[in-house]
């Protein structure tokens, strides 16, 4: 009975240390609707960098094109500035040589009065064309370099960007791995969601805008990749560029410039096929009537329907 009551007492006593201690704080864990905001707000950052990066590369691959384009063209030059500067090596070793000195000592002492100043005009044109050829290849060399110093200058910043791209490829890269351990964090690996909740398109309206929005709609499901334009992945741009792309209609790989190129049209004027831009140009998607978009929304995500409201900076008709 003793035992007992002191056991009681005790058990009180530590009760009562716990309570004034406090136990230790318990964070909730956050929610996947937090989560969601979280992966948003950052893509919503993020999606600039993306499309930054898809035009740099665009433009990094016209520069290359032009500057193979001028290597080819400059490359035959290259040939007559070798072949000259052999003829004045030639020239350079007969002088140094005193293969000259003995021609003109041997029309020296050879000969009439007259016989010699004919002989000295010869000598004074042979002179003047070796000048001559000098010039010309001193000439020679001046255009070359003048074509070349453009080369030049376009390879260097060639060398730039690609290094500059590939240290941006790497920063994205990382950021999409961390919202991928958030997606994780939220859904677990079976994160799915319906991609096509609605009739796409809601209905044909024929012409090239009838192909573009059923190549878009063929689309749906096929995951997001950033700098991809299919067949397999798309981001957003490239989604856009490659429905497009069948009716013969060149859009840029960058939601911005796509924008710049189309005209401009009002909501009330929207029909499938149009293009409608979301976050400061950042992202594009295809109207596909009845106030549903296709998109190809993030990365870890799919090419997917979705209504048209929520941040919408302009409309643009291609073709």
């Amino acid at each position: 009975m003793r035992w007992s009551v002191i056991s009681t007492a005790f058990t009180a006593v530590a009760s009562a240390a716990a309570l004034l201690i406090g136990a230790a704080p318990v964070h909730a864990a956050p929610s996947v609707s937090d989560i969601e905001k979280q992966i948003d707000t950052a893509w919503n950052d993020l999606e600039p960098t993306i499309e930054k990066h898809n035009a740099v590369s665009q433009d990094l691959a016209k520069k290359k094109k032009l500057a193979d384009e001028l290597a080819r063209k400059i490359q035959p030059l290259q040939l007559q500035v070798d072949l000259a500067m052999s003829k004045v090596g030639e020239l350079a070793v007969r002088a140094y040589k005193g293969d000259e000195a003995s021609a003109l000592n041997a029309i020296l002492a050879t000969g009439s009065p007259k016989e010699l100043i004919n002989k000295l005009e010869v000598l004074d044109q042979f002179a003047r064309d070796q000048q001559q050829d000098v010039q010309a290849v001193v000439d020679l060399k001046a255009r070359y370099a003048a074509q070349k110093a453009p080369l030049d200058r376009l390879v260097a910043q060639l060398t730039r960007t690609e290094a500059e791209l590939a240290k941006k490829k790497k920063d994205i890269d990382t950021e999409i791995a961390r919202l991928q351990k958030l997606r994780l964090q939220a859904y677990g690996s079976g994160a799915g969601g319906v991609f096509k909740p609605a009739p796409c398109p809601a209905n044909y309206p024929g012409g090239n805008a009838g192909k573009v929005v059923k190549f878009a709609c063929a689309q749906i499901g096929k995951p997001y990749i950033w700098g991809a334009s299919g067949p397999g992945s798309y981001d957003c741009s490239g989604l856009t560029m490659a429905a497009w792309a069948q009716v013969g209609v060149n859009l840029p790989h960058n939601a911005a410039q796509q924008h710049s190129l189309v005209r401009s049209v009002s909501r009330a004027e929207l029909i499938p096929g149009d293009l409608v831009f979301y976050n400061n140009l950042a992202h594009v998607g295809m109207y596909v009537g009845n106030g549903w978009v296709v998109h190809a929304p993030q990365s870890n995500d799919h090419v997917r329907m979705r209504k048209i409201d929520g941040g919408i900076v302009g409309y643009g008709r291609p073709g």
